[in-house]
């Protein structure tokens, strides 16, 4: 639905030529003209756009399967494609890290960028909450807004309806369609927020050991604590005084699990582990998919209920 600037052009062939596939690369990178081409960062942005958006869009996440969030860096290719964009859909809140130099690399290019999470209206989402669940005086937050509101299925229903408006937007032709496919996500969403609010009302604890601070919404909304091992950002490692606080706590609160994430691998999620004598469980962060997720057509949905049912064994055995 629209043309690269010459300078890409140009780079595209140069690409192409040293590298024998790129030109193909980029004639079948669209599926059908008529489609919106969106990009998105976190997999949820792909999986609410695709939901709505149904054979109206190409869409594609930029995060490549099993990477971090916090930490990922586009290449090259990523630019050219983001270029080629209508859309791209990212949360900000302080997450990706790249976005301001690729708006100004792509400041001449026709890609809307649109950061979701600055509509909403957040409530107990900061780090300095979330890291008090180590003790009272063991925080080492840097006082950031959690960006991973994508786990609140409230707020993922709040997301959802700001890429319908902007679906809407770009494609008035097909409002009703696009309606309809969201009111249907939205019911979804109110139905695993319930699921959650059971869950873990019914729960013998209220507390999890999770690998990074991923997770305050749900202290917030249902009453979850978690007991994070590092920041909100996986870069951010806890103190050995941090880490001895939190050992102890789990061992006089007598938790059993530490909770582990799809696209990161803590070694001192490990070492608490051994030090507490517990066993790991997998709670996914749908920031990514990883190469298994994806063989086996997991969806925003599926891993959710996944959760669910970890966090269901973590806070009852």
């Amino acid at each position: 639905m629209k043309k690269l600037s010459f300078i890409l052009v140009l780079f595209i062939i140069v690409s192409s030529f040293l590298s024998g596939c790129g030109q193909k690369e980029a004639s079948n990178a669209k599926k059908d003209d008529n489609q919106l081409k969106v990009y998105t960062t976190v997999y949820p942005l792909q999986y609410f756009t695709q939901q709505i958006g149904a054979e109206f869009v190409d869409v594609k996440t930029i995060y490549p399967p099993g990477a971090d969030e916090h930490t990922f860096e586009p290449s090259q290719k990523d630019m050219i494609s983001l270029a080629d964009a209508d859309l791209f859909f990212y949360i900000g809140l302080g997450l990706e890290g790249f976005v301001d130099k690729a708006e100004q690399t792509l400041k001449n290019e026709d890609v809307k960028m649109l950061p979701v999470g600055d509509s909403l209206h957040l409530d107990g989402g900061n780090n300095d909450q979330a890291e008090e669940t180590h003790s009272s005086d063991d925080g080492h937050g840097h006082g950031d807004i959690n960006p991973h509101v994508w786990l609140d299925p409230i707020y993922a229903n709040e997301i959802a309806l700001t890429i319908k408006n902007q679906l809407v937007e770009q494609m008035p032709e097909h409002k009703d369609v696009l309606e309809k496919n969201y009111a249907e996500l939205s019911a979804q969403l109110t139905d695993l927020d319930k699921e959650f609010t059971e869950v873990i009302r019914s729960a013998d604890r209220k507390e999890i050991i999770v690998s990074h601070a991923a997770y305050s919404y749900w202290e917030t909304r249902y009453g979850l604590k978690q007991i994070n091992i590092s920041g909100l950002s996986t870069t951010n490692e806890p103190t050995q005084q941090e880490l001895q606080n939190l050992i102890s706590h789990a061992k006089d609160a007598k938790i059993k699990y530490v909770l582990t994430e799809q696209n990161f691998n803590s070694k001192l999620a490990k070492m608490v582990q051994d030090e507490i004598g517990g066993k790991t469980l997998t709670l996914h962060n749908l920031s990514v998919l990883t190469d298994e997720d994806i063989k086996n057509n997991e969806t925003y949905f599926t891993l959710m209920k996944k959760n669910i049912s970890t966090l269901e064994k973590a806070l009852n055995e």
